[in-house]
């Protein structure tokens, strides 16, 4: 996962807006190899969160081509890798519903995972089908957080799975990428779950403050996804996503850490308040044109069509030449250079990766900009 540095303006603007004090848990992230080509190893993901500041993740394997049976092998990968970390890999096993889960989560509970993973689209597996119950009872039993993929790719599932939530009332749930698949549904349905948190993995910062509209703070971890995407890059947007937002010193404590480390402990989590702000998320114009076309690129470059997000970031660099935008530290001479960047990177076939991170930070930066009066 080699990405390029935060650029000096973004790295600055990071250290402000993280609290003083604040120990950060990236709550989602993948170890080994994937069927999709992906690959991670420790310590590429360690030197990613050295680069973020982050003190600790919670790990997983990949769909690894090597599962069967069980995810055997790579959750036994997975936990040798965390018990040589010194403590800053928190291992989390993976599981298939339909391939011995039960036998496999207490074998790796007995080794020291301190959590579960659940992937229904690569397992091809749905909530309503009753498969996932018996996991979900065993986590409860043994006070350890399960993590559902909950973002693209996906049907609607936010009855079945709160069903199946609503059963087990001491479970720690975390839906993963900000619940996106059924975010608004999700929120509802398991409102009186006191048990269930959202990670920030998400590609669109609109996603994260639609939900911080929604939930209190303390019920959102931090999680950056890599190797898709980025910790830098991850916790700055999301940083920025509550401070758009209103988020105080303490709640965001509680998003960038000691939600997860109240989850993995199998401890009481921190009370809620009330969710942070309005759902009406306003921007200015021309910041408003330059998420939608960088979200555009985005996708372009997430399904393969690198001409594509070249065109989006040329319109988005379009959108920053306003007469009004004077000075290096404006908004949209922030996002001129990110752009920039991010053209460059895109006319290298190696730097798609370095192009995608730039264009997630130029589509976050744009979309916490304050309106003006």
């Amino acid at each position: 996962m080699a990405v390029a540095p935060l650029p000096a303006p973004i790295a600055a603007e990071l250290d402000r807006l993280r609290p003083a004090g604040a120990e950060v848990v990236d709550a989602h992230t993948h170890l080994g190899v994937d069927e999709d080509g992906s690959s991670l190893t420790p310590d590429e993901l360690l030197a990613g969160l050295d680069a973020a500041g982050i003190a600790r993740a919670w790990v997983f394997p990949l769909h690894d081509p090597q599962r069967a049976p069980a995810y055997r092998v790579p959750n036994d990968r997975v936990l040798q890798w965390a018990a040589a970390s010194g403590g800053r890999l928190v291992p989390f096993c993976r599981l298939d519903p339909a391939d011995g889960p039960l036998p496999e989560l207490e074998r790796c509970l007995a080794r020291g995972a301190r959590g579960v993973k659940l992937h229904p689209r690569a397992q091809s597996f749905a909530f309503s089908e009753g498969l996932a119950d018996g996991i979900f009872a065993a986590a409860e039993e043994a006070g350890v957080p399960v993590l559902i993929h909950a973002g693209r790719g996906m049907p609607p599932i936010a009855e079945g799975l709160a069903r199946a939530a609503l059963r087990h009332p001491r479970l720690v749930l975390v839906l993963a990428h900000a619940g996106i698949a059924d975010q608004a549904l999700l929120v509802d349905l398991l409102r009186d779950h006191p048990g269930v948190l959202y990670d920030t993995s998400a590609f669109n910062v609109v996603d994260l403050r639609s939900l911080l509209a929604r939930v209190p703070p303390q019920r959102v971890v931090f999680g950056s996804d890599p190797p898709y995407g980025d910790p830098a890059a991850g916790l700055y947007v999301t940083l920025r996503a509550l401070a758009a937002c209103g988020v105080d010193g303490d709640a965001t404590r509680a998003v960038l850490g000691a939600t997860a480390r109240a989850a993995e402990r199998g401890g009481p989590l921190p009370q809620p308040t009330a969710p942070a702000a309005a759902e009406a998320v306003a921007l200015p114009a021309d910041c408003l044109r330059v998420w939608g076309y960088a979200l555009v690129s985005l996708g372009a470059l997430l399904t393969g069509n690198p001409l594509g997000a070249l065109e989006g970031v040329e319109l988005a660099l379009a959108a920053c030449r306003d007469p009004a935008a004077d000075g290096p530290g404006h908004d949209l001479a922030v996002l001129a250079d990110l752009l920039a960047a991010a053209a460059t990177a895109l006319s290298d076939p190696e730097g798609r990766r370095e192009a995608l991170h730039l264009l997630f930070l130029a589509a976050g930066h744009a979309a916490t900009v304050p309106a003006p009066a």
